[in-house]
C-alpha cells in the first residue's frame, strides 16, 4: 500500500536502491522519499535495514543498484559540503576521536558554512547557542562530551543538527536513552520542526509515537518498504502484530492510537505486510 500525497518535487528521494551485504540483500528495490513539511516514521525490527537505508539517503554507503536525488539532482553531482549544508545526520551512536566539549561537538554543525580553517563567525556562535537552547542543553556546554549519559549524548548531535542549519534531517533512532520528559519534548520539536517546513525522517521501535506524530508512516520488512502513508492508514493491529512478529491489540482513544501487548496466548494475525 503506496499513498501519494502530493505531486510537489521531493526534497530527498531514493529508487530502486540495492543494498547487499556478504550472500544477504539487506535492502531490495527500495523506492523512498520525503518531502518539505514531511515528518516520516520508518519502523521495522531490527536488522531490518532502516540505518542502512538512511545512510544511503545521505551518501555514505554507496547501493550496489538505484539512485538518490537530492532536490530533484543525483546525490552523486553534489558535493560532501554542499550536501551537508542540506542534510544533517543523527546518528545512534557516536564517540569523538577527540575530547571535546558539548559547545565544541554542536559547533561542528557549522562547519559546511565556514569550512575547517576558518575562526567561527558571529552567525555560527548564534546558531550554536540556539540550537543549545533548543534543546535545553545551555548548562553543558562546557561539560566534557564524552562523560555525558547516552541520553545527553542524543540530545547533543540533535543541537549538532540544528546549528548545522540544514533544512532535511535523518535520525537514526533518535529517542534512544532519553528520559521520559525529554521523550516527550522532542516528539513535539520534531512535529514543530516539520510544520515549519522541515523534511524529517526518524527510525524508532514505538509505533504509538510514529501513529501519533508523523505527517507519514513506511513500514521496512525483508528489505522493502512494504507499507507507506497516513498514519492511520498504515499502521493498526494486525499490520504492527506481522511487522514485529508479536500480537498486539489497538486502543483509540481521544482521537490517538496506541498499542499494547495481546492477551497471552492471542494468536498472531496474518500478515498484512506480505
Amino acid at each position: 500500500m503506496v499513498v501519494e500525497r502530493s505531486i510537489e518535487p521531493p526534497s530527498l528521494a531514493c529508487h530502486g536502491v540495492v543494498v547487499r551485504r556478504a550472500h544477504a540483500c539487506v535492502l531490495d528495490g527500495v523506492n523512498f522519499r520525503v518531502r518539505s513539511g514531511e515528518l516520516v516514521s520508518l519502523l521495522g525490527i531490527n536488522g531490518a535495514g532502516k540505518s542502512t537505508l538512511l545512510r544511503v539517503l545521505l551518501g555514505l554507503l554507496a547501493p550496489a543498484a538505484g539512485a538518490v536525488h537530492l532536490h530533484g539532482k543525483p546525490l552523486s553531482r553534489h558535493t560532501r559540503r554542499a550536501i551537508a549544508r542540506h542534510v544533517a545526520w543523527v546518528p545512534q551512536q557516536h564517540t569523538p576521536q577527540f575530547p571535546y566539549t558539548v559547545e565544541q561537538i554542536v559547533a561542528l554543525g557549522r562547519l559546511p558554512h565556514r569550512g575547517v580553517m576558518r575562526a567561527p563567525r558571529a552567525e555560527d556562535r548564534e546558531a550554536v547557542a540556539i540550537a543549545l537552547d533548543d534543546m535545553q542543553i545551555a548548562h553543558l556546554a562546557q561539560r566534557d562530551y564524552g562523560a555525558l549519559s547516552g541520553g545527553e549524548r542524543q540530545r547533543v548531535m540533535l543541537a549538532r543538527a540544528l546549528a548545522q542549519g540544514a533544512r532535511i534531517l535523518l535520525l537514526d533512532e533518535p529517542f534512544a536513552g532519553l528520559d521520559y520528559g525529554h521523550h516527550l519534548r522532542l516528539l513535539e520539536r520534531l512535529a514543530a520542526l516539520a510544520a515549519s517546513g522541515y523534511a524529517i525522517v526518524n527510525t524508532n521501535h514505538r509505533p504509538d509515537d510514529a501513529c501519533n506524530i508523523s505527517t507519514r508512516v513506511a513500514l521496512l520488512d525483508g528489505g522493502r518498504i512494504v507499507a507507506d502513508g497516513p498514519p492511520r492508514d498504515v499502521l493498526d493491529a494486525q499490520t504492527v502484530s506481522a511487522l514485529y512478529r508479536a500480537p498486539v491489540e489497538q486502543l483509540d482513544v481521544d482521537g490517538q492510537r496506541f498499542f499494547r501487548a495481546a492477551a497471552p496466548h492471542s494468536p498472531l494475525p496474518p500478515s498484512s505486510t506480505r
